[in-house]
């Protein structure tokens, strides 16, 4: 499968592994399909900082933004989702398939601290597509800024 997210992992040199997987639900779904932990199912989420103005967030699966911590991170008092047609329209994908690679435009990267060390999935621009890597090489490839930005996963 090639497409702009492998094909900006291909350019960067960052060993991937391309993974086919069905309609998941849910993250627990998701990581039950990929046969990987919860955590190392890592969101891409998209934020609004101000017009035209973005930012992808990378976050563990079993943990949410916070958004005290990302707003102070990044200096600003407000922090929008966008609507999935700007999403799309700030990085060419739909909602449930961004990732940092091979986006549009190459806004800005935060991740979460959790997910340094680990080998982790991405979406790969495509429904029912994921990348497995080594989070570090992908954090080094993106220069993505590190920090605390993210709390456990609400109980439901």
């Amino acid at each position: 499968m090639t497409g702009p997210a492998t094909d900006a992992l291909d350019s960067a040199a960052v060993t991937h592994e391309v993974i086919r997987h069905g309609p998941a639900g849910s993250v627990a779904e998701a990581a039950g399909q990929l046969g990987v932990a919860v955590a190392d199912v890592v969101k891409t989420i998209v934020i609004r900082r101000g017009d035209d103005d973005y930012v992808f967030v990378l976050v563990p699966g079993d943990r949410v933004i916070s958004w005290p911590k990302l707003r102070t991170l990044l200096g600003v008092n407000r922090l929008a989702l966008p609507d999935a047609e700007a999403a799309r329209n700030a990085t060419g994908y739909e909602r449930g398939t961004i990732t940092p690679f091979g986006s549009t435009t190459a806004w800005p990267v935060v991740a979460d601290e959790r997910v340094r060390g680990r080998r982790i999935t991405l979406g790969a621009g495509v429904r029912g597509v994921a990348v497995a890597l080594a989070a570090d090489d992908a954090l080094a490839a993106l220069a993505a800024t590190v920090a605390d930005v993210t709390e456990p996963e609400p109980a439901r």
